[in-house]
């Protein structure tokens, strides 16, 4: 009598990469995750009740660039935020390019709290040195949100001057929101990429900043060095406690590298942070570059990271592709 085959073993493990992508924002409401990214002058939203499997879920466009204006084209880095009982994405786009000299901030609208639901485009968000005037506008890209102490802020890198490079200095500014598309004063030079570890041979960056928060702790980790090359990298500032004014860039405290690539991972940026359901696992979801030479094709990536109850979070070393990765907790099939 012949045996039955064996049920196949359940699928727990994973290899990165896991999709081609860059600047990955994922974020998680409730018990599902949503995944926002940009491709062919729109934005797309995924979204899955399993983190493992965003990256891949069918995607659907919720706008998509106007034919002229200040944001025609060059649709970057969009980020999806739940505030206040809707949904925002910040972006930023240009109206010509390359040289990317036009890039500035915008964000959208949610009609309600559907994600896949009707979009309003609420315009430029200001990025300027002088908040009420309309003018002393300043390039910015890779604008997040996060709320300190009850107050909503805004971070984002820019420029401090106009410039007609791409090749131009970028650091972090920070204000306070009015409402999730207004900025009514001036902004705040956060830091400057003047580290060692933060300078690349053809730009000195500082972009892509994320909130990252648990308890009374609050991090800014962001993106450092010239962002097609192998050694891209994360940086963190710290606020020293929630009663420090976020305003004051002595308040915060730089540390870095605190993320880099290795032999066989090329380039590690632009991250975002999510959590299991249940809490009981952290994720840093980032991307790499294909190839050690400088470009810009690139892959999204995931791994979980430590924070122990004291101390500062732990991301560990990029993994490779050989390196098979516990599924986050509650996905194992």
């Amino acid at each position: 009598m012949s045996r039955a085959p064996a049920a196949p073993a359940p699928a727990c493990t994973f290899v990165n990469p896991l999709a081609p992508g860059a600047d990955p924002w994922v974020v998680r409401r409730d018990s599902v995750y949503y995944y926002v990214r940009s491709h062919d002058r729109r934005i797309w939203i995924a979204r899955s009740t399993r983190l493992s499997e965003v990256f891949t879920a069918p995607a659907r466009a919720v706008w998509s660039a106007p034919d002229t204006g200040w944001n025609r084209t060059n649709v970057w880095a969009p980020e999806l935020h739940f505030l206040d009982g809707r949904w925002y994405i910040y972006y930023a786009a240009g109206r010509d390019g390359p040289p990317f000299t036009s890039q500035h901030a915008g964000v959208l609208q949610s009609a309600d709290e559907d994600a896949f639901g009707r979009w309003a485009d609420r315009g430029r968000i200001y990025t300027g040195d002088s908040a009420g005037t309309g003018t002393g506008d300043r390039w910015s890209i890779d604008m997040t949100v996060g709320r300190i102490a009850g107050r909503d802020y805004a971070v984002w890198s820019g420029w401090a001057r106009r410039a007609s490079t791409d090749k131009t200095p970028q650091q972090l500014y920070i204000a306070p929101l009015e409402n999730p598309w207004t900025i009514s004063v001036n902004r705040v030079l956060l830091s400057a990429p003047d580290a060692e570890w933060e300078r690349g041979p053809e730009l000195d960056l500082q972009e892509g900043p994320e909130f990252l928060q648990r308890g009374g702790t609050v991090l800014i980790v962001y993106s450092t060095r010239d962002s097609w090359r192998k050694e891209y990298a994360l940086g963190q500032l710290r606020l020293r406690d929630t009663t420090a004014d976020p305003l004051e860039p002595s308040s915060w405290t730089k540390s870095g590298p605190v993320f880099t690539g290795n032999a066989e991972v090329f380039g590690v940026g632009h991250a975002s942070f999510v959590t299991t359901p249940d809490g009981a696992e952290r994720w840093i979801v980032y991307h790499t570059k294909d190839a050690p030479a400088p470009g810009w094709r690139r892959s999204v990536r995931m791994q979980r990271f430590a924070w122990p109850d004291a101390g500062a979070p732990s991301f560990g070393n990029a993994l490779l592709r050989s390196e098979r990765i516990p599924l986050p907790r509650g996905e194992c099939r």
